[in-house]
């Protein structure tokens, strides 16, 4: 199926070259000499690279054909496994199959995974995951006011900058498409 550059959305997926990819941004431009054209930010979905495309107005490309499944985060050992929650059916795939989700993949995290002619190309997280901080330097008290930052490590071994106020084992609220942290949802103690 195509579709038009004028229809284009965050998100959408489309093919370029034989290859899958994501609309990660997009900006329409209306030059004052010259045609119109699309001004793209695209997210191959299999290698994580992002590369800029400009389309003319109106152009045609192809529209992913692609099947998405919702499926549960199990567990690591060399491998990533996880199971189909219709059917119960387990996959395994490998660090570079799943990428840069791998940071915040929790045990039991439910997350959407793409197929492409039945094979699986990416792991689709939540928008936002709730992770425990384990290794961070202690706050300090009065540091608050500061507004300065800390890195800290979290239990899925991701790193992420968070303010003074965090210690170990408080519930942080990261936003998974950035990898920033969002807020504190609980304070152990």
């Amino acid at each position: 199926m195509q579709v038009s550059t004028n229809d284009f959305r965050k998100g959408m997926k489309i093919e370029l070259d034989g290859a899958p990819y994501q609309i990660v941004d997009f900006q329409h431009v209306k030059p004052g000499k010259g045609g119109a054209f699309v001004r793209t930010k695209l997210k191959h979905l299999k290698l994580g690279t992002v590369v800029d495309k400009t389309f003319r107005a109106e152009e045609k490309v192809p529209q992913l054909n692609y099947e998405e499944r919702s499926m549960q985060f199990l567990y690591k050992d060399d491998r990533f496994h996880f199971m189909d929650l219709e059917t119960y059916d387990q996959l395994a795939l490998s660090e570079d199959e799943v990428g840069d989700s791998k940071d915040f993949l929790k045990e039991n995290i439910e997350v959407d995974i793409l197929f492409v002619d039945g094979s699986p190309i990416g792991v689709e997280l939540p928008n936002f995951v709730e992770l425990r901080v384990a290794k961070t330097d202690p706050g300090v008290r009065g540091d608050t006011a500061t507004g300065g930052s800390k890195p800290a490590w979290l239990e899925t071994g991701a790193q992420v900058s968070v303010p003074l106020f965090i210690n170990e084992g408080d519930l942080l609220r990261i936003d998974t498409r950035t990898g920033e942290y969002i807020s504190r949802v609980a304070s152990e103690g």
